[in-house]
């Protein structure tokens, strides 16, 4: 069979543009990942102790887009989650994001007022006349002794660089509160697939027009079985290394089962300062899951190994971009998603800004006329970052890493 499109790559962005293509185009998709499952890093299963945990570290669904919410709700229900987190600094666990606890349990204060708060940011903050890097956007916020407790050492342990190493959108991600509010994210939509992300993705896909082939590597195909490619792997990878090897940093999970209904008071804990791993999950907070036990995860940034996270770093992107032109010269291949963009971003962005999806006219080539192809089915959605590259109605964008919804 000749499929129209070949889509390298199971993960969030795979499936989603399978699904739209399939549905909305009516195109044959032959939809591929060199992994033994679907879900990219967003995979969830359960273990040995029959307790759902992520694979591949934890995965919060927050936007405040309810087309997206509406879109990805025919695959799933839901259930309610709003996500929190601890840093252990100095043997004790603080709220992260900052917010007045924080402050009041790291220096023995007894501030009871925004204003309070915000007085003590003004002291501490340090004058940037530009936010050049990570270390600029939070001297510049909380001042030098909240860097160096909280977000210097886990950016060390993380990236393998120091902060003024890093965009600033690397650290700046983070509010900073100057009230009582702990919960980790600010979106108004905040849940959970209640029978997880796998479950999910199998039910996007699950379409006449749509082959799965797992364990498969896209070298694999031959070439003359699809028409068109989408690439959602690794940009270097894909040209052979043409321009050098795209660094990237990598993750090792170790996972821990316990004889107790809880381990942790919330979901997620980083430890910035002590220990070589970054940070410890408790899925059940996330998941709603009832069970005698418990499982964590302890995540342990790599150098070398399975592609995670794209490095934020100026020189990179200038490497990246020797690729990317590379890319303009493919009229049938587009890149999409964190790896093929080289993009530190969060991966909600994807079912609103990497499929999308919409032209007014119906038409084939990537210069003619477009056919729709709607998130919603009924209502147009433009990117909101800018476009690289579209076709056949289905744009692929290019992030930037701020704003949008956000995943993990």
């Amino acid at each position: 069979m000749t499929y129209d499109y070949l889509i390298v790559g199971a993960g969030f962005a795979g499936c989603v543009l399978a699904e739209r293509l399939a549905s909305q185009l009516g195109k044959r998709v032959l939809l591929i990942d060199r992994r033994p499952h679907i879900g990219g890093n967003a995979y969830d299963e359960y273990d040995e102790e029959g307790i759902l945990v992520h694979r591949y570290g934890p995965h919060v669904f927050h936007t405040n887009d309810r087309r997206v919410f509406r879109y990805l709700s025919r695959f799933t229900s839901w259930r309610p989650y709003v996500h929190k987190a601890r840093s252990f600094v100095e043997g004790r666990l603080v709220p992260i994001p900052i917010n007045r606890e924080t402050v009041n349990v790291l220096f023995g204060f007894g501030l009871s007022t925004d204003e309070e708060v915000e007085c003590f940011f003004r002291r501490e903050r340090e004058h940037r006349a530009t936010r050049e890097n990570s270390e600029d956007v939070v001297v510049a916020a909380v001042g030098r002794r909240l860097f160096d407790l909280l977000y210097r050492g886990y950016s060390l342990k993380q990236w393998g660089l120091e902060p003024r190493d890093l965009a600033p959108s690397v650290c700046g991600r983070l509010p900073v509160r100057t009230g009582l509010l702990d919960r980790y994210f600010d979106d108004a939509i905040q849940a959970i697939p209640r029978e997880g992300y796998t479950a999910m993705f199998a039910r996007m896909i699950d379409h006449p027009r749509i082959h799965l082939s797992l364990a498969t590597a896209w070298s694999e195909i031959n070439s003359g079985s699809f028409d068109r490619l989408i690439f959602t792997g690794p940009i270097d990878e894909f040209f052979g290394e043409l321009h050098g090897k795209l660094p990237y940093r990598s993750l090792r999970f170790e996972y821990e089962t316990h004889d107790c209904e809880f381990l942790q008071p919330v979901a997620m804990i980083t430890y910035p300062n002590t220990f070589p791993f970054t940070r410890t999950t408790e899925f059940k907070h996330i998941t709603g899951q009832v069970h005698p036990k418990t499982t964590i995860a302890k995540e342990y940034p790599l150098e070398t190994g399975e592609p995670f996270y794209p490095i934020p770093r100026r020189e990179y992107v200038e490497q990246y971009r020797l690729y990317r032109r590379e890319a303009k010269k493919l009229a049938t291949v587009r890149f999409v998603g964190r790896l093929a963009t080289y993009q530190y971003y969060n991966m909600i962005r994807l079912p609103r800004n990497a499929s999308w999806c919409s032209k007014r006219s119906r038409g084939e080539g990537p210069h003619e006329g477009r056919s729709s192809a709607r998130l919603g089915g009924d209502t147009d959605l433009e990117p909101s970052g800018p476009v690289a590259e579209d076709f056949d109605g289905v744009r692929a964008v290019n992030l930037s890493p701020s704003g949008g919804h956000r995943y993990r």
